[in-house]
C-alpha cells in the first residue's frame, strides 16, 4: 500500500526548527502516541540537533486519516516522507513500535542511497528477530485499556475519559496491529550503527532481547540500559537526552 505521493508536512512535525544544527533527529512515536510526544525533545535540543517527529494517520490532526496496521506498509509512507529531509545526516529515534519502524525506514534509506543514517537509537524494545505472542490487537477495549494502563505511558485522565476513548482507540488497535503481526526479513541489516535503550525493570524487554539488537548492524552497537519500566524515555528524560546528545555531537 505504498504511494508515489507523500505529503511530507503531512508526516513530519518540526516543532523547534534548528536550520544551523549539523545533523536531523527523526523521532518514531510509540503505539497510540503522536508527534506530540516528542515536543519536550525538540525543545531540550534544539538548537544543536534539528529534531522532527513522525505524525501517524488516525491521531490528533490526522484523525480523520486511515490508520496503517502493517508495519511495511508505514514504513514504505513514512520512508518517502522523511526523503524530503535528507539535505544533511539523519539520526532515528524510535520507542516501542517507533523502534521497529525507524529500523525498517532505515532500512528503505540505506538501500536506496537517498540519506546518510549517523545511527538509530532503538528504545524500548526488542529486536526484530525476537518475537512475543501478545495478542493485544485481538482484545476486547477493555482488554487494550488494560494494557495502556499497565505501561503507564498513556495520561490517565484520558483512560478515564470514555468519549477519548472512543476517538483513539482504533488508532491504538491498528498500532498494535501492525507491530504484533510484523515479521523481519532475516536477510537484511543495517551498516549504520544502532545504540539500544532499555528499561532495567521494563515487561516489554528483557536484557537479552534489548541485546540482540546487535545482530541487526554490520556496525557498532551499543546497549544503554536506564532504571524504570517500558516508559523509562520519560522518567529518565534528562539522563536519555543527554545519552542522544554524545552520541551525535
Amino acid at each position: 500500500m505504498t504511494s508515489s505521493i507523500v505529503d511530507s508536512d503531512t508526516w513530519i512535525r518540526r516543532f523547534h526548527p534548528a536550520p544551523a544544527a549539523p545533523v536531523r533527529l527523526v523521532c518514531f512515536p510509540h503505539a497510540g502516541g503522536s508527534a506530540s510526544f516528542y515536543f519536550p525533545v525538540a525543545r531540550a535540543l534544539s538548537p544543536g540537533i534539528d529534531v522532527l517527529a513522525v505524525q501517524y494517520p488516525g491521531r490528533q490532526d490526522r484523525r480523520a486519516d486511515p490508520n496503517v496496521g502493517d508495519i511495511h506498509d508505514l514504513a514504505d509512507l513514512v520512508a518517502e516522507a522523511v526523503r524530503g529531509w535528507t539535505d544533511k545526516p539523519l539520526a532515528f529515534f524510535g520507542h516501542s513500535l517507533g523502534a521497529v519502524l525507524a529500523y525498517e525506514v532505515a532500512l528503505r534509506l540505506e538501500a536506496s542511497g537517498d540519506a546518510t543514517l549517523v545511527r538509530l537509537f532503538a528504545s524500548g524494545r526488542r529486536a526484530p528477530s525476537r518475537y512475543r505472542n501478545e495478542g493485544v490487537h485481538k482484545r476486547s477495549d477493555s482488554g487494550v485499556i488494560a494494557e495502556l494502563q499497565a505501561l503507564s505511558g498513556t495520561d490517565a485522565a484520558v483512560l478515564g475519559d470514555p468519549e477519548i476513548l472512543r476517538m483513539i482507540l482504533p488508532a491504538i488497535r491498528s498500532d498494535y496491529r501492525a507491530i504484533e503481526t510484523y515479521q523481519h526479513d532475516p536477510t537484511r541489516g543495517l551498516s549504520a550503527p544502532i545504540t539500544a535503550f532499555t528499561g532495567d525493570d521494563d515487561p516489554k524487554t528483557s536484557l537479552e532481547e534489548a541485546l540482540a539488537w546487535s545482530g541487526h548492524t554490520s556496525g557498532a552497537f551499543e546497549l544503554q540500559v536506564f532504571p524504570g519500566g517500558h516508559f523509562f524515555v520519560s522518567s529518565q528524560a534528562p539522563k536519555v537526552l543527554a545519552a542522544i546528545t554524545e552520541q551525535l555531537g
